[in-house]
């Protein structure tokens, strides 16, 4: 059902744990499943992501997930760490069952937050950053009340 890679992040997470004076720090969840991740970044003057850590609460997908989005984007500049979407986190976990495709959603979701919160700390503006939900699933209920 799960990759080995899948498992390997799930079982041996990298990054785990806090960031004190985290540059930005972007906290989403799913309330349809409980997941909830938190990811903080260390960003330098450069605007090149230092360090990157995570605290997730939910299922071993969303731990997974969590784990591979922190080292897609450790090293790299705030643009292309805009860039890491929830497929290029299922891609380099070798895929992830249907039902746990909203564990990557969370993880871009918790990149962006995390670069939205560097952005209003500092000031700036990330051309392609929008305001990012706080549940991924926000809005939904209301298009489905239209059907």
């Amino acid at each position: 059902m799960y990759s080995e890679k899948v498992m390997d992040h799930f079982q041996n997470p990298r990054n785990v744990g806090e960031i004190e004076n985290a540059s930005g720090v972007g906290t989403v969840g799913n309330a349809k499943c409980g997941d909830i991740m938190r990811i903080y970044l260390d960003i330098d003057e450069n605007k090149i992501i230092r360090d990157c850590k995570f605290k997730t609460f939910g299922c071993g997908a969303a731990v997974a997930t969590s784990s591979m989005a922190t080292e897609l984007v450790k090293g790299k500049s705030i643009e292309e760490a805009l860039k890491v979407t929830n497929k290029a986190v299922m891609e380099a976990l070798d895929g992830l069952p249907p039902v746990k495709v909203h564990c990557s959603l969370l993880a871009e979701e918790a990149i962006h937050a995390a670069l939205w919160d560097y952005a209003e700390k500092h000031g700036i503006k990330i051309d392609g950053l929008e305001k990012p939900k706080s549940d991924i699933h926000e809005g939904e209920e209301e298009e489905e009340e239209e059907y």
